[in-house]
């Protein structure tokens, strides 16, 4: 191998100095003609032959003999080295052999399919069945006016938590596999949006009809998402409006009819049934964020009716000023009365906002490999990583999920599943002051597009494709849009070293496998990360990065953000994400039980006219929803659990604790007329009694609608017992964002990451990581440096390789439109 070969250059180089430094003469020489720059000097020039040098040398200089002999063999050191150097050039350092994971390979079953995603040929079939059985005009959701019927979206449609345990834990049959879809039907007397279950799959033949059995009645239709069709018929109303006001906007903006970009904010009015929508309007800018340069101009749009042509503008708003229409603001400019501000026009070369980089690149930074493989195992939607396994799929509305997920062939985890992502901003104007988004009713799993190989995930990574059919009557894939990899976290998950009575070492590294995704909401990409640890340990984190969004600046702005730009106000806004967690310990009985500490003053026993103020353990069972809710800035017990009456080794009762990491902002006072929408923003920690009919905590209908809230979360607390029982943990997490200079050009991910952990609280006898095959341990009276004491010692043998990285692509720019 080419490393032992140099390595023994080394050796022979440093062999050959030694000789240098210690071979005695007859005379003894001056120190520095004993230096080896010195006698490199003396080596005959090149293109003179080596011999003949020597014999000149010697005749003219009368030099001893030893001397010749090292000069000789120097000269040979030199000739070796060479032709070395030649017969190694080019060849590439030894590739690094994967193992076999035939041991893992052999627990995957199919049983895990009954959680998967549908497959294109699955979509296809629904959507063909739909045409031929709904009995009315179907229209491409691409092309369809708010006026037609057309196929909303289609999605994995899952079975009942009974259903699924009697098949994997009991025997039962598998349930039969059915899709959702979702239907707009606005070509009818009464438009509304209907849900149906058609099945089974993969040749469904019913469906029936389930919107009234899930929301208790209709869905009305303007709750219904906007799609991508009627934002282009928006943008082209609002373009033609612009018409109305040359003046001003040649002015102020330097438009030519290609050079704005619209921004929606959400939600879209002030009651049911509104659908009015202000729109912010940005400098079109390529190749960089337009978030960052708003020009001072948004619109009201009144797009309620199904005929765009009834469309109207409700209200202009420029610079501070409030306008009836485009025309008015057009007149007033004329007259003078309209205070315009200069915007300056955005160059090609503009460093502002751009994600160029602005150095060179330099040498490559460390690089995560696996020298023997992958150590985890992946087939159809099933994992493997030493004592874990899980289902994972992806919602397209909410995102990632994970299901069944176990430790030692043990379930823990029913469910794991994001349920939404809440933005709440402050602005001075219009669009900024009233924004909030949901972003599930956008399309977190939609959204989740390609992940870039070393940068998005690590290089060696194993990336997983994820088709979805939204708006669309065929399939489409988001390509390589989830990774899964094990990494070093750099810090031992636990170690000891000992100078007292006994000389030792033991440690474990921190290795982890992660599941990630990144979903790209407009202006923010959020990453999500689900993290499974050696000692039995889960941990959920959520880090935000991407543009900030921006508000024009006039006036008394910066009461609501700060200046980042010369017309740029970075709005203030609160992120908070929530996420559902059906935790089965044990089994599906579980209670919930906080243990926490308080302070006795007791006499201490050996000296009673002295006090002590003794730490005391307090327990106490939460046995009412009601008591198992905890406001998001509560003090909550430190040690909150759900139990199992099976008890461990020791008598304790088993158990999962729930860890929360959070920085939020507050929630929006329940005052709010729409507060009820996004009601699971009032808890970070709620505990309920697992229903069916209470799949999630909140809905894609909510924001369009948040006045009249399709699912309010706030109705599933109602005081039921919840001591052995099935039980959810609904978990919040979220941090304020005051942006700052440094968020330009991005909001950076250090600092901006919160989640929760879920870690066993006497869930074991022991910490399970003992019996992990990273574990390290040597003691005084042994040599660490010995491969069978210390696999560490060796890793020079067993990771001295070149991994086979695969070649870089990217196909996330397909089938997307510019801007």
């Amino acid at each position: 191998m080419v490393w032992r070969r140099r390595r023994r250059l080394l050796w022979l180089t440093a062999n050959l100095k030694r000789l240098l430094a210690t071979s005695p003469s007859s005379s003894p020489a001056p120190p520095h003609k004993r230096t080896q720059p010195a006698l490199l000097a003396r080596l005959p020039a090149a293109g003179t032959p080596i011999l003949g040098g020597f014999r000149s040398q010697l005749c003219s200089c009368n030099m001893n003999l030893k001397t010749v002999l090292i000069l000789l063999a120097l000269a040979l050191a030199t000739i070796f080295a060479l032709v070395c150097v030649l017969l190694t050039r080019g060849v590439n350092p030894a590739s690094c052999e994967l193992q076999s994971l035939s041991s893992q390979e052999g627990k995957h079953s199919d049983q895990s399919l009954v959680f998967a995603d549908l497959a294109p040929e699955e979509m296809k079939q629904v959507v063909t069945y739909l045409q031929e059985n709904l009995g009315v005009p179907l229209v491409d959701a691409s092309q369809a006016n708010p006026s037609d019927n057309c196929i909303y979206y289609v999605d994995v449609q899952l079975p009942t938590k009974a259903e699924v345990l009697g098949f994997l834990d009991r025997g039962g049959r598998r349930p039969p596999r059915q899709a959702l879809a979702v239907v707009y039907f606005g070509n009818q007397p009464d438009p509304n949006v209907t849900e149906y279950v058609v099945g089974p799959l993969p040749k469904p033949t019913t469906h029936r009809d389930v919107t009234v059995r899930k929301y208790g009645g209709k869905l009305p239709y303007h709750r219904r998402p906007v799609t991508e069709k009627e934002y282009k018929d928006i943008d082209r109303f609002v373009y033609q409006e612009f018409s109305k006001a040359p003046g001003l906007l040649r002015e102020c903006c330097d438009y030519d009819e290609t050079n704005f970009a619209t921004l929606t904010t959400v939600p879209r009015g002030f009651q049911s049934g509104d659908r009015a929508t202000w729109f912010v309007l940005f400098q079109a800018v390529n190749g960089s964020g337009y978030y960052l340069h708003p020009v001072g101009l948004e619109v009201l749009v009144n797009h309620s009716s199904l005929d765009a042509s009834q469309w109207r503008i409700s209200k202009v708003f420029y610079n501070g000023e409030y306008y009836e229409d485009m025309e008015q603001l057009e007149t007033e400019f004329i007259q003078g009365r309209v205070k315009d501000v200069k915007v300056k026009k955005v160059q090609p070369d503009e460093e502002f906002g751009s994600m160029r980089p602005r150095a060179a690149p330099m040498a490559p930074g460390p690089l995560q490999y696996e020298p023997r493989g992958p150590r985890y195992s992946i087939q159809n939607n099933h994992v493997i990583f030493q004592s874990w396994s899980f289902a994972f799929g992806m919602d397209v509305n909410t995102g990632p999920r994970l299901f069944d997920i176990r430790f030692n062939g043990e379930r823990i985890v029913y469910e794991l599943s994001l349920q939404e992502a809440l933005a709440v901003y402050g602005s001075n104007c219009p669009g900024g002051m009233v924004t909030r988004y949901m972003d599930g009713s956008f399309g977190i799993g939609k959204f989740a597009f390609e992940l870039v190989r070393g940068v998005d995930c690590p290089y060696t990574a194993t990336y997983v494709d994820r088709h979805y059919l939204v708006e669309s009557e065929t399939p489409k894939v988001n390509k390589n849009s989830l990774c899964i990899f094990e990494q070093d976290t750099s810090v031992p998950l636990r170690r000891h070293y000992s100078n007292l009575q006994s000389l030792y070492y033991g440690g474990l590294t921190k290795y982890a496998l992660v599941l990630r995704a990144i979903s790209t909401l407009i202006n923010y990409d959020y990453v999500w990360d689900f993290i499974f640890y050696q000692n039995g340990a889960i941990e959920v984190k959520i880090h935000a990065t991407g543009y900030i969004s921006s508000s024009f600046l006039y006036d008394t702005g910066t009461e609501h953000g700060s200046q980042v730009g010369e017309h740029t106000l970075g709005t203030m806004h609160n992120h908070l994400i929530n996420y559902k967690v059906d935790l089965d310990v044990g089994g599906t009985k579980n209670s919930l039980v906080a243990h926490d500490m308080t302070f006795d003053t007791v006499q201490a026993p050996w000296s009673p006219e002295h006090q002590i103020q003794r730490p005391r353990l307090t327990k106490k069972v939460l046995d009412t929803e009601d008591k198992a809710v905890f406001p998001l800035h509560s003090k909550i017990p430190r040690y909150i659990h759900f139990t199992t009456n099976r008890e461990n080794k020791w008598g304790h009762q088993r158990g999962y604790r729930i860890q929360i990491v959070s920085f939020a902002g507050d929630h929006l006072p329940e005052a709010s007329s729409m507060e009820r929408s996004i009601s699971w923003g009032r808890y970070k920690l709620a505990v309920t009694k697992r229903k069916e009919e209470e799949p999630t905590s909140t809905s894609i209908y909510n924001q369009n609608d948040p006045w009249t809230p399709t699912v309010a979360f706030a109705d599933f607390i109602d005081n039921e017992t919840i001591v052995n029982e099935d039980l959810v943990a609904w978990i919040s997490v979220g941090f304020l964002h005051i942006p700052h200079t440094e968020d330009i050009p991005n909001t950076v991910t250090v600092g901006n990451g919160v989640g929760f952990f879920l870690r066993p609280y006497n869930y074991f006898d022991e910490d399970p990581s003992v019996h992990s095959p990273d574990g390290i341990y040597f003691r005084s009276d042994q040599d660490p440096s010995v491969c069978e004491v210390n696999p560490v010692a060796c890793l020079s043998q067993t990771a001295s390789c070149s991994p086979a990285l695969p070649s870089f692509t990217y196909n996330g720019f397909r089938n997307q439109t510019g801007p």
